[in-house]
């Protein structure tokens, strides 16, 4: 047998189903051996530490246009380093079309900004923000067959909402193609009527956006998608769900047998709508602005619920980074979001600390097991975005992508550590227990000790159907 490359000795290899004390070896990229008393050309001692598949981010946003002038904190570089440093190996931005755009020249047009700039391995879901016959008939089933198995919808914002019929068109396209839709469930109209009210009332500063996009408008979209999906027959995930509201409609879906996936992330975890109010109802809380909002303590526990028993098939970012004091007034703080929340910049930066996060206030805090926490950061993503078994487990043949945890390390999430291209974190002075110590990708080393590696070696994943069109069961890994 050829000789290893690399073997990471003596640590707790944990998967979605499993843990275990094992050598991992490494050849030419792949996983090529478990077992004892591996030996190879370079080894790791891992010893007290664990070895989990890399992360795979599902919801990124980088280097994203937007229509107000503001501008993404986060380029392909700078956010992949980040994601790296945060024990990624591979995350999924999206290629945002613009309206009256090409889809294909769309994608052509992400694959400029990201091509030689990755750190991570990266793979594009699509957003459709003009769904016109060409696009419908021609563009999208094609990207579909290259490998862009997924794309997302939205029901709000005036420059990407779909309208009822516009949806049911969407999803008529994917079900003949097998493509996975992903949908932004927040009532546009509820949103729009809301913040009118709030603003002729003087009721301007950040907290109200947390009122505008209110949860009674997220339940309500999110039963809209998912009778869309109902009678077209097609699996959807509803994205960054907020709170028990929406959740109690994705319970509903499956216990009727539909096929709705749900994703969440870290604000709906660790912040509150109170977060908002900043100090004294000031401008400070525009850094946690983001759609749909923080919400109540209550949500928060419901959260966690679903993050137990499977509700919750994903555990992603929704890294949607701006700086607050961006330069020429691009940031969330410009004179225009000064006159209401309506006009600050939507979205958080999270994509370094997602994990962090979830394993100190989950497992740490014995909340969810190790494994729910493998099947929720890097398993599910892999399954339900067609990148498994290549990417999200620890087997032999498997790319050899690896983040190893001190699980005991205790760190404190300061702004100054971290390498997004954010001018602050919203999770400033949390401390957190685990943390990601090496992250390996194919083999390689891509961050040690919270530093990302300076040469970028991530590639660009086709990807296949999603597990989501399994015939039998959700095809993903279970709570256990």
């Amino acid at each position: 047998m050829t000789a290893l490359d690399l073997v990471i000795r003596g640590g707790t290899v944990v998967t979605a189903a499993d843990s275990y004390r094992a050598d991992v070896g490494v050849r030419g990229g792949r996983i090529a051996a478990i077992g004892d008393a591996l030996t190879g050309a370079e080894t790791i001692d891992a010893d007290g530490l664990l070895v989990l598949p890399g992360g795979i981010d599902a919801h990124v946003h980088l280097d994203q246009p937007t229509s107000d002038g503001t501008v993404m904190a986060d380029d392909f570089a700078s956010g992949t380093r980040s994601a790296a440093a945060g024990g990624n190996t591979t995350v999924l931005p999206f290629a945002l079309q613009i309206r009256g755009q090409s889809l294909r020249a769309c994608v052509e047009d992400y694959h400029r900004k990201a091509d030689g700039r990755c750190h991570t391995d990266v793979s594009f879901h699509l957003i459709i923000s003009d769904p016109s016959p060409q696009v419908l008939g021609q563009e999208l089933p094609a990207l579909v067959r290259d490998g862009y198995t997924s794309f997302k919808v939205f029901m709000t914002y005036d420059d990407l909402v779909l309208n009822d019929a516009q949806l049911l068109d969407v999803f008529e396209v994917a079900r003949r193609e097998r493509a996975l839709v992903m949908v932004h469930a927040e009532g546009h109209d509820a949103i729009k009527h809301l913040t009118r009210r709030l603003e002729a009332e003087g009721r301007t500063a950040p907290y109200y956006h947390g009122q505008a996009h209110a949860q009674i408008a997220e339940r309500e979209a999110t039963h809209r998608a998912i009778s869309h999906a109902q009678l077209i027959d097609l699996p959807i995930v509803i994205v960054h769900v907020s709170g028990r509201e929406p959740m109690e409609q994705i319970q509903w879906a499956r216990a009727r047998g539909l096929k709705v996936h749900a994703e969440t992330c870290p604000q709906y975890i660790a912040l509150t709508a109170d977060d908002l109010r900043g100090l004294n109802m000031d401008f400070e809380g525009a850094k946690y602005v983001c759609s749909p909002p923080p919400r109540d303590t209550d949500s928060q526990a419901a959260i966690w619920q679903g993050l137990r028993d499977g509700t919750f098939d994903l555990f992603s970012s929704d890294h949607c980074p701006f700086r607050f004091e961006g330069p020429a007034d691009t940031g969330k703080n410009n004179p225009r979001a000064r006159t209401s929340f309506r006009w600050v910049p939507n979205g958080i930066p999270g994509v370094e600390t997602r994990l962090p996060i979830l394993f100190s206030e989950g497992v740490s805090k014995g909340r969810i097991t190790l494994q729910r926490f493998v099947a929720l950061t890097s398993t599910n993503p892999a399954r339900l975005y067609g990148l498994y078994p290549q990417k999200g487990s620890i087997a032999v043949g498997a790319d050899a992508d690896l983040t190893l945890w001190n699980p005991t390390l205790t760190r404190r999430i300061r702004q100054a550590d971290l390498n997004h291209g954010c001018d602050y974190t919203p999770y400033e002075g949390l401390e957190v227990t685990g943390w990601p110590v090496r992250t390996l990708l194919r083999g390689r080393a891509i961050a040690l000790d919270g530093v990302p590696m300076a040469e970028p070696t991530g590639t660009y994943l086709p990807r296949g159907t999603s597990e989501a069109f399994a015939q039998a069961g959700h095809g993903l890994a279970p709570p256990p």
